[in-house]
């Protein structure tokens, strides 16, 4: 099978990175964590997101895209698998809604060339969770920045995800997707919730092993 490439996807405080450890630990993947505390028009843009939404996406498309430029040639040149806590994707879900329509042509303009030549995941597990739940878990983690998020801001991007996600399946229907309910399941406090998740990323990829062949 191809050199297998995980990315964990969800909206803000829904325990992406959490299982994305939890994967590399297990599996022994190297483990790839985006960025976020290192930009420097984030808190801006949560105290006026209209004027900093530009510069704030740039920063985290060209970061991101160099990430995954080290990943290419990592994925190229040693073989090792990689899981990710974050898919590029995210940066077209965040722009559409911060964007002006014109803004928005031209960053998705520079976002098709900087990603046509990017390795693309191929599994991806999407977790998902009640606002109340996001919520509360943004509130723990005690991120400075995180504290101007508003449930409105977070009840839209939530929705923008399981409408993207939606999209993506159509779009790309030979990528295998997880969906995960936060609700539901806890794999940071419950191991058997844990193990039940990375049993069912274990079979996926002998699911794909075995078409390979």
């Amino acid at each position: 099978m191809p050199v297998p490439f995980i990315t964990v996807e969800g909206p803000i405080g829904v325990g992406k990175t959490s299982l994305s450890k939890a994967i590399s630990d297990t599996f022994g993947y190297n483990l790839l964590k985006e960025i976020v505390d290192e930009n420097p028009f984030l808190g801006k843009f949560y105290e006026n997101i209209e004027e900093w939404s530009f510069q704030t996406e740039m920063f985290f498309l060209c970061n991101r895209y160099k990430q995954l430029t080290d990943v290419k040639n990592q994925i190229v040149n040693t073989g090792s698998p990689v899981v990710a806590d974050y898919h590029i994707f995210k940066n077209l879900i965040f722009a559409k809604r911060t964007l002006h329509p014109v803004e928005y042509e031209k960053y998705e303009a520079i976002y098709s060339i900087l990603t046509a030549d990017m390795p693309r995941p191929n599994m991806i597990i999407y977790l998902h969770a009640s606002l109340e739940n996001l919520m509360n878990r943004i509130a723990m983690r005690g991120r400075e920045f995180e504290k101007m998020i508003t449930r409105d801001y977070m009840n839209q991007l939530a929705e923008d995800y399981h409408e993207f996600i939606q999209y993506f399946k159509k779009k790309h229907p030979e990528i295998p997707i997880i969906e995960l309910n936060g609700d539901e399941i806890d794999f940071v406090k419950k191991p058997e919730d844990l193990q039940f998740v990375l049993n069912l990323v274990d079979k996926k990829l002998q699911q794909r092993s075995l078409h390979q062949e």
